[in-house]
């Protein structure tokens, strides 16, 4: 198969020619959803064995994805029987820790030293009965929007392989939309959960402040910017899942609860097309986003024009410093492996470093002005009920394009202009939720929905009307609802849409990294 190149100067990735890699199979998986999974493991359908040797065997098939941090467990560590997720295997993000495991935070020269004991997400995971099989990539330190390396191949989209998969949870993503797992977890400090849902045609929460408040480092910030989540195929597994994590949300917070579907409530959605930053958005993302506000209108629901977010246009920059100031603590504060410096850190981490230590003056007011972003915010739903705007201010890039080669001004400049969206949310601690609403062509795109801080359940319910109005594709099939049974066959495609004449199985081809 071909190979193709993009400019070494502008950060070359080699990645073959537009393969799609599905690992979806008749077998003890199938098709299910994380709940459907759960349940047929409740109802003895499978045994836990089978559901381990089959995503044993789709981890290994997706390989070429390269998604996996390491190699899979030979021991999984087992959650909770009784849990809501008993049995189901899931990947923990190589930026939490799992008692015995390296905990390698995207990084080519931290110090890895296996972890003493389980960090509080893992804890989480397991008490919810989900099985950890492995760990998946993020860039380093979760600071790009692409999972790529200095040295290291990038983690691919199996909706194309030359396509980025998106981060910092990129290979949580990648995994998820291929189908080696039902749902992995993921966390967000300026769209990590967005973002690679968005390029993998994925489900993404990215929760209100204050929900899953776990003990971890993040949450000391002097902007609590991290969110912790999953990434899913469908709106249930994300509404089960947050159903559970939300008996650790704060008091202070209205319950999720339990949903199940729609809501019969009508909504007043606005509709945002330009960013903050005053950056145009590319024609595929304007299309795919009025795509969805018609979808939304459709409904019933009334769309109403945005012209700008009521947010102090210094925004942007402000993000950007607070963003170097922490790639710069953590540049300094990480153990690195031995005959290494500070200067051996991904370019990207040294280049937002070196910017924090020329302007770390402005952070003082940095923090005051971001921390006053949420009054701002809270003000446009005096009027709205829902925000939709894109997710990236640009369709899923290609691989190269957020390469940690390229020069870093230039890079930069790529970064701010695709993360253009997200980071609001982070900063004023309000809901949004990713759903895969552009055509996946020839990556997915995504429609991001916000609502007023710990109004997650609106997000949700509103999620469930779209999923069944349009429903979405999967590398499983095309739009089938909550991963059940083996909808319609997806033809096999190889290279750029051209059918295969290799011999298939209900529309699945078997061998190292399934093709469609």
């Amino acid at each position: 198969m071909e190979s193709t190149r993009t400019d070494q100067a502008a950060g070359a990735a080699t990645a073959p020619d537009g393969r799609r890699v599905s690992v979806f199979a008749d077998d003890a998986l199938g098709r299910h959803d994380a709940v459907g999974l759960a349940d047929a493991l409740r109802r003895r359908e499978i045994s836990p064995d089978e559901v381990l040797a089959a995503t044993r065997d789709r981890l290994a098939a997706a390989a070429d994805l390269n998604a996996v941090v390491g190699s899979v467990f030979e021991t999984p560590v087992a959650g909770s029987p009784a849990g809501p997720f008993g049995g189901v295997p899931t990947l923990l993000k190589d930026n939490s820790d799992l008692a015995g495991v390296p905990t390698g935070v995207g990084s080519e020269i931290v110090r890895e030293v296996p972890v003493s004991s389980h960090g509080p997400v893992a804890r989480e995971l397991l008490r919810m009965g989900l099985t950890i099989i492995a760990k998946s990539t993020l860039p380093e330190f979760g600071l790009s929007a692409s999972t790529e390396f200095p040295t290291r191949p990038p983690t691919r989209n199996p909706w194309h392989t030359g396509y980025s998969s998106g981060a910092s949870s990129g290979g949580s993503a990648a995994l998820v939309a291929a189908g080696a797992v039902t749902l992995a977890y993921a966390n967000d400090g300026g769209g990590s959960i967005r973002i690679p849902a968005a390029c993998c045609g994925l489900v993404g929460l990215k929760p209100s402040r204050g929900r899953f408040v776990l003990p971890t480092v993040e949450k000391m910030l002097p902007v609590p910017i991290v969110a912790d989540g999953v990434v899913t195929r469908t709106v249930r597994d994300t509404a089960r899942f947050w159903a559970e994590a939300d008996r650790h949300s704060s008091r202070s917070l209205r319950p999720i609860g339990s949903v199940t579907g729609p809501s019969a409530r009508r909504l007043r959605v606005g509709l945002v097309l330009s960013s903050l930053a005053g950056s145009g958005i590319d024609d595929a993302t304007r299309q795919a986003t009025e795509d969805a506000a018609a979808v939304v209108e459709s409904l019933g629901h009334r769309v109403e024009p945005i012209d700008r977010l009521p947010i102090d246009a210094g925004f942007p920059d402000d993000f950007v410093r607070y963003w170097s100031f922490l790639a710069f603590a953590l540049q300094r504060s990480t153990p690195r492996a031995p005959r290494t410096t500070v200067r051996d850190f991904d370019p990207l981490t040294v280049g937002l470093a070196d910017r924090f230590r020329r302007d770390a003056w402005r952070l003082p007011a940095v923090i005051r002005r971001l921390r006053r972003a949420a009054a701002d915010y809270a003000s446009m739903f005096a009027s709205v009920d829902v925000v939709l705007s894109p997710v990236t201010g640009k369709a899923t890039p290609p691989l190269g394009y957020l390469s940690p080669r390229v020069p870093f001004d230039l890079l930069l400049e790529r970064l701010t202009d695709v993360a253009v969206f997200t980071p609001l949310h982070n900063v004023v601690g309000a809901p949004a939720i990713s759903l895969p609403l552009g055509p996946p062509s020839p990556a997915p795109l995504g429609a991001m929905f916000s609502a007023r801080q710990g109004d997650d359940r609106t997000l949700l319910e509103l999620a469930f009307e779209l999923e069944q109005a349009a429903p979405w594709p999967t590398l499983a099939g095309s739009g089938t609802r909550n991963g059940t049974g083996f909808g319609p066959t997806i033809g096999v495609v190889d290279r750029l849409g051209r059918s295969s004449p290799r011999a298939t199985v209900g529309g699945l081809v078997f061998g190292h990294s399934t093709s469609q």
